[in-house]
């Protein structure tokens, strides 16, 4: 795991209808997005592990294109991403967070399919914690893994968010296709 120099980590907190959302960045990209309706101290904690040699700032005006782009998405207008990423983890996770990046928006791909992508077979459990371990919830879409079978799984922001999300996808994609 690189070794994290001390910086200043920016914060805002977005609203979409009944969701708050905590998301943070530094000067390199976005480094978390966290779960809905969840307090602040879930981001706390989290800078706590992974940065604990960097200060929390909130920054409303700073956050703003990364917010938007966010709030873009959770009304369907948006389907990519242009923001740049701060990501720290193993080489591992890293693999897999970059495998997430290819699930195209309003699929979804197994533990199993993402473990041959990082071409580690054998390694779906390993590939479940690094999918867990995501910071940056829905810009990497971790909400688009499924279990083998396609049933929904564990989801760090919880199943009903998940649910939510591959709701919007499936639906976005139907009307433009057929819209």
């Amino acid at each position: 795991m690189e070794t994290m120099k001390d910086q200043t980590i920016r914060w805002s907190m977005l609203v979409h209808g009944d969701w708050t959302i905590y998301l943070a960045a530094t000067a390199a990209g976005l480094c978390y997005v966290g779960s809905v309706n969840q307090p602040f101290s879930e981001l706390e904690a989290w800078v706590k592990k992974h940065r604990p040699q960097s200060a929390l700032v909130q920054d409303d005006p700073w956050l703003k294109p990364f917010a938007t782009e966010l709030m873009e998405y959770l009304q369907g207008t948006r389907e990519h991403f242009s923001m740049d990423c701060d990501l720290s983890g193993t080489p591992f996770q890293l693999a897999v967070w970059e495998a997430l990046r290819q699930i195209p928006y309003g699929q979804t791909a197994s533990y199993t399919d993402i473990a041959n992508i990082v071409e580690k077979p054998a390694a779906v459990r390993a590939v479940g914690a690094a999918i867990g371990a995501n910071p940056v919830l829905i810009t990497i879409p971790c909400h688009r893994v499924v279990g083998k079978n396609g049933s929904l799984t564990g989801y760090r922001g919880g199943l009903p968010m998940k649910t939510t999300l591959l709701d919007l996808e499936k639906k976005t994609n139907r009307s433009v296709k057929h819209g």
